[in-house]
């Protein structure tokens, strides 16, 4: 039997923009990734943007929904075969890790984008809690499978000590306090967590 894709070519079409803007945001970040070069990057024309977005700010929440969700699904995979606290401190290893430091254009959207969307309108920022907030009951239910007290705090501060960290690395890459930073915050997280 042969397989059929069943997704229209305004489907992939609309894929290709949100995968350019996705490389493209977590490069450079929110203001400065255009629609022209959003487009470009997807090989389209800027006049078929409006085909498939209504403004860029409907670009960017389906783009951050979609990034945040695949480094959702990284941190999972880092974590396959782990159960409790070790999948965490897999996940903490492969984020705070250099190659996702050198890789933005593939990596967490996060570090890019979180100060630009801390002023975003409401609409933003409901984005960004969903997908938090997926990412937290994740590594929540992690910690739970070891009785961590608080494991919905504990995710908390994991997260945000791996996108922090991540931020902070990459601020100042090309020196040694960028993999110093990447070292002590996964060993902090690893120090936090039951054995």
């Amino acid at each position: 039997m042969i397989k059929t894709d069943t997704k229209t070519r305004k489907d992939r079409s609309r894929d290709k923009i949100v995968e350019s803007a996705g490389c493209l945001m977590r490069e450079k970040g929110i203001a400065a990734t255009s629609v022209a070069d959003v487009m470009d990057g997807a090989g389209m024309t800027v006049g078929g943007f409006y085909a498939h977005f209504h403004s860029k700010q409907d670009l960017v929440a389906e783009t951050l929904a979609s990034t945040i969700g695949q480094s959702r699904k990284n941190l999972k995979e880092a974590a396959r075969g782990k159960h409790g606290a070790a999948a965490v401190r897999e996940m903490a290893r492969s984020y705070l890790s250099r190659s996702h430091r050198d890789n933005p254009e593939s990596g967490c959207p996060l570090p890019a984008t979180a100060g630009e969307l801390a002023g975003a309108d409401s609409a933003l920022r409901q984005v960004l809690a969903d997908e938090l907030d997926a990412s937290i009951r994740d590594i929540t239910a992690y910690l739970a499978e070891d009785g961590v007290e608080i494991a919905r705090g504990e995710a908390i501060a994991d997260l945000a000590l791996m996108a922090g960290g991540l931020t902070l690395a990459r601020a100042v890459k090309g020196t040694d306090l960028s993999d110093e930073i990447l070292k002590a915050c996964r060993e902090h997280i690893k120090r936090s967590l039951p054995d």
